[in-house]
């Protein structure tokens, strides 16, 4: 009986003292890495910033605009408020130095690297539902229609949150907050089909004549350009669609660069797989900047389990590719 509860005793002093150092990893100022999450309370961003929390080589902390988003990212994550910093960037005046030479909140300083998770979100029009609702009837009547055309769809963007605003000027802002930080390393989320001024997801916003808020691919390769001319280190990762399937992880991840994965019948990719690519990123890089397309996969017959992010990603790193921004229609 005392030979259990000594054995007893002992596990639970090996458990605190895991936990105590697990804390002091990711205590700031320790040996761990501090990291920057902005776009912490969005649908990528927050999945980002809790497997950066977990992970003891790390100490996150999340850049959110408002408090309805740092309580967004506390309900998503159980995470502390003292890991959360409340600031608009975009609002931060780098070029007059003499007068506020910190602009930034002071909770940031001694970052190595950040993650940039913003971009604009459009939304689906109310009025262009009650009319595709309202088509239903006669679509259904008629042979070879679907009920709803999802074509018929209209989405549009919040005034202020546009994509000009914020995937090119709020990341600009945000790449000069890392130089002015002294941050060595960005790592910015992106999206594939770049090359593409007619890609659909730049009519978005628009109006039937073309007028209108939207070439969110545009505005997203123009700060991708930004940041590759920005003296930093870099790591540009472009989704394929983003999907949160039951069997995330379970895909093979699959890199290029281009668009050439573009030709894929299917090319969408779990988030939780690019969360997992941008942690990879901080840890395998070495130094060496890189701009890649990344979608997931069903394994081939005979495989038998997925690469890590961490082993696809060094892999690809061998090969020395990277995407070539010489690319794509003038103005992109």
């Amino acid at each position: 009986m005392m030979r259990s509860i000594a054995l007893l005793l002992i596990a639970l002093a090996s458990q605190v003292q895991v936990e105590a150092f697990q804390m002091q990893m990711n205590m700031p100022g320790m040996v761990s890495k501090k990291v920057i999450v902005t776009g912490a309370a969005g649908r990528t961003g927050s999945i980002v910033f809790s497997l950066l929390n977990k992970d003891p080589r790390f100490d996150a902390v999340g850049l959110v605009r408002s408090e309805a988003s740092a309580k967004k990212l506390i309900a998503k994550t159980s995470c502390n408020l003292e890991e959360i910093v409340v600031s608009d960037v975009t609002q931060m005046e780098f070029e007059k130095e003499a007068e506020n030479p910190h602009p930034w909140p002071y909770a940031l300083d001694g970052a190595e690297a950040m993650v940039i998770c913003t971009s604009a979100v459009p939304q689906i029009s109310k009025v262009s539902i009650i009319k595709a609702m309202l088509k239903i009837p006669m679509n259904i009547l008629t042979p070879k229609k679907k009920a709803i055309n999802f074509r018929d769809l209209q989405f549009k963007y919040k005034p202020g949150q546009y994509p000009e605003m914020v995937d090119y000027v709020g990341q600009k802002k945000q790449i000069d907050l890392a130089k002015k930080m002294g941050v060595k390393h960005v790592v910015l989320v992106s999206s594939m089909g770049g090359l593409d001024k007619n890609n659909f997801l730049n009519q978005i916003g628009k109006d039937k004549n073309g007028e209108g808020h939207g070439d969110i691919l545009i505005w997203k390769r123009k700060a991708e350009r930004y940041l590759c001319l920005s003296g930093l280190q870099y790591t540009i990762l472009h989704p394929g669609g983003l999907v949160d399937p039951p069997e995330a992880n379970k895909m093979q991840l699959v890199l290029d660069v281009d668009d050439k994965l573009m030709q894929n019948e299917k090319k969408s990719i779990a988030r939780t797989d690019v969360a997992n690519l941008c942690i990879a990123a901080l840890t395998e890089s070495g130094g060496q900047s890189v701009s890649f397309d990344c979608i997931g996969r069903q394994l081939d017959e005979g495989e038998e389990s997925v690469s890590s992010a961490e082993e696809t990603l060094k892999a690809f790193l061998k090969e020395g590719k990277t995407c070539d921004y010489a690319l794509g229609p003038k103005g992109m």
